[in-house]
């Protein structure tokens, strides 16, 4: 069990409420959209957790640091959020250290992590053990892969499971016990949401992928599998934008037909969601829906050589609004939006291991990824999963 060095919950400050709602638009404009479709039970909580998912990956992803800072600056941010370790001390030693690369968002995100941590500290115990059970994974899991990375690539379709499970599918999972808290009723699925949440967080960090690829390769790293690409003659390390050929094009469309196969599990997952809480379908619903629009511009473009080539549009943004609205209480209308939308997008089966039954501490590509064996994830040997058609 996770214990924190606190006193009992503070209520938070209307300053911390009122900075972490003006910090997140800039930050993200899709989760600054999405976020406040939640419930306000749920809103101040996955809004904290995702700026405490932001200061880690500004961590990883900052130039300037060292490997060695950066696992000794993760490792004390995890600690000042479970009260271990001040707060202020540790974003007086990060802050100054982020250069301009950083955006200054970010930059003040950092500066004033005691600020955010008021509103972690108010949470329910439940909804913190959740959000420091995801970070401690997500940052061990993203230095490991920042480590290697390099315009080689990931070795295998395998590893790229195991590193879009690190940055992503352990949100899916915090997501799920942050859902399954606040409505009671979804205990029953609570297994079978844990591993579709997986492959949910899969399909939308592939998409994420492919689209920022080139970008990617400007700060020195790629995320695509040297395997898929090599059985088409492609070399990673050798590829140059605008000078793709069909080997890199056929690939390309393998992978979009991966990402579509992995949002419709996330579908799956979001039809277990009562059609009586609109506002998480929706922040669910129009996740799928902005991928699935960028995966059709990626299949119409495979010679992209930047993501602003493939950018969806705000039109296309508020149509998916619309629709998910109009059909969010229906989950034949769901289906039927989500087929047309993917209308044309290839299909790749998932590899073997994503339909092998397993409890949710042994789903893949979990059970491949040796240091999670350490974090005490809350999982009931006993829970009985219970099946739906």
């Amino acid at each position: 069990m996770i214990e924190f060095n606190t006193a009992p919950a503070p209520a938070g400050s209307d300053q911390a409420d009122a900075y972490q709602d003006a910090i997140l638009p800039k930050v993200s404009r899709t989760f600054a959209l999405t976020i406040p479709q939640l419930p306000p039970e749920l809103r101040r909580a996955v809004a904290n957790a995702y700026l405490l998912c932001r200061i880690a990956d500004t961590i990883e992803d900052e130039p300037a640091l060292s490997a060695e800072q950066k696992r000794s600056f993760e490792n004390a941010f995890v600690d000042a959020v479970t009260g271990d370790t001040d707060a202020q001390e540790v974003a007086d030693d990060v802050a100054p250290l982020l250069s301009n690369e950083t955006l200054e968002a970010e930059r003040d995100l950092m500066r004033r992590l005691p600020l955010v941590l008021e509103v972690t500290r108010s949470l329910e115990p439940a909804q913190q053990a959740s959000i420091v059970k995801c970070l401690k994974i997500m940052s061990h899991g993203m230095h490991e892969f920042q480590r290697k990375a390099g315009l080689h690539g990931l070795p295998t379709l395998h590893d790229l499971d195991r590193y879009c499970y690190c940055v992503a599918g352990v949100v899916g999972e915090m997501l799920t016990e942050l859902f399954v808290d606040f409505e009671p009723a979804l205990a029953p699925h609570r297994n079978t949401m844990l591993r579709l949440a997986v492959s949910f967080g899969q399909g939308l960090q592939m998409t994420n992928i492919l689209k920022d690829q080139w970008e990617d390769r400007t700060r020195g790293a790629c995320w695509l599998p040297q395997d898929m690409f090599a059985r088409h003659g492609i070399k990673l390390s050798e590829l140059k934008s605008g000078k793709q050929n069909a080997g890199y094009a056929a690939t390309m469309s393998e992978l979009v037909g991966i990402a579509h196969a992995h949002l419709r599990q996330a579908l799956d997952y979001t039809l277990l969601l009562p059609s009586r809480h609109a506002g998480v379908r929706r922040f669910c619903l129009w996740a799928i829906g902005m991928a699935l629009l960028t995966l059709q511009n990626l299949r119409n473009n495979l010679d992209f050589s930047a993501g602003t080539q493939i950018k969806i549009s705000r039109k296309a943004v508020a149509r998916t609004i619309l629709f998910t609205k109009l059909f969010g209480k229906s989950n034949g209308a769901l289906r039927w939006l989500f087929a047309v939308t993917a209308r044309g997008l290839p299909l790749t089966p998932l590899t073997a291991e994503w339909s092998e039954p397993s409890t949710p501490a042994r789903t893949w590509p979990k059970r491949s990824i040796p240091h999670i064996a350490d974090i005490a994830w809350r999982e009931t040997a006993d829970a009985q999963e219970v099946h739906h058609p």
